[in-house]
């Protein structure tokens, strides 16, 4: 049986003292909510922390809400709740739509939002849905906060801009008239890591898409921001022939590794399929032409 390299533990009982621990104990301490990223990691001696702080008990921050002309999610959120919530389906039904395909049930009733983006999983579902809808982190130390967007939050593969003695204590993600999004994944069995994954927002006003947001899941090393496709569909009338050629960008950007599930040619080609679906669905929502 593997197991992992000693630690201590402790339970935080507010943001203020996991803070402080983070603070206290530096690059060896480590956050840990659902776990079921990190425990693995730690059994297979690629991860040893030093200190783990658990911080089920920070019911603060636990929420999804409508404030300030944004959605905020808290970063203790669970995977359930961002499934049921009524409030994210109506204006982000993305988040739906990747839940729905997200591992089983134990690791939905578990996992949190927050644990999902530190963990800068390039296969991870929700790091590519938050970058689709232009959202922002925001992390908090103990003496100010800062708000980082998606776009800046992961630096490299399980790497992201949270710094020793900071924490993830929220997600904001801005309403905008006029659109919606989608979440198309293929994976080879319900519950799996996905083979490719493709997250797509889009904002219509007078026919013309006046903002899009794209990101993939699974096909490079991080999550990959398909900022070359968005800047294609800004100021054009969507069309099947506009979402194939972001498809084709989709293809042509990403960079996925062969592996047991699949060769690289056939990533590609599912990135650019996945893109363009997902699109598709996306313009068709905010048309009011599919719930």
């Amino acid at each position: 049986m593997q197991t992992p390299a000693a630690f201590e533990y402790e339970r935080a009982t507010s943001v203020e003292g996991a803070i402080a621990s983070l603070r206290r104990h530096g690059s060896g301490a480590r956050i840990i909510a659902g776990g079921h990223s990190l425990l693995p990691m730690m059994k297979l001696r690629l991860a040893s922390p030093e200190h783990l702080i658990d911080i089920n008990d920070l019911a603060e921050l636990s929420y999804i809400r409508e404030e300030g002309g944004e959605i905020r999610i808290g970063s203790l959120t669970r995977h359930k709740d961002l499934l049921t919530s009524d409030l994210l389906a109506e204006h982000l039904p993305v988040f739906r739509d990747a839940e729905k395909v997200i591992a089983d049930p134990v690791v939905r009733n578990r996992g949190t939002i927050g644990g999902s983006l530190c963990q800068a999983d390039a296969a991870e579902d929700l790091s590519a849905v938050c970058i689709a809808v232009k959202a922002k982190t925001v992390i908090r130390g103990a003496d100010a906060e800062r708000v980082v967007g998606m776009e800046d939050f992961h630096v490299g593969p399980f790497m992201t801009a949270v710094g020793d003695g900071e924490l993830l204590t929220e997600v904001r993600i801005p309403l905008r008239q006029g659109g919606s999004s989608a979440h198309e994944k293929v994976e080879r069995r319900a519950g799996d890591w996905a083979i490719a994954a493709a997250s797509a927002a889009v904002w219509i006003d007078g026919g013309t898409i006046v903002q899009a947001g794209i990101a993939l899941s699974a096909v490079g090393l991080t999550t990959i921001h398909l900022s070359r496709a968005e800047e294609l569909l800004r100021g054009k009338g969507p069309s099947e022939d506009l979402f194939a050629q972001a498809g084709q960008i989709a293809s042509e950007d990403c960079s996925p590794t062969a592996d047991g599930r699949g060769p690289v040619d056939y990533k590609r080609h599912l990135a650019g399929v996945l893109t363009t679906r997902a699109l598709r669905r996306a313009t068709a929502r905010a048309l009011h032409q599919e719930v």
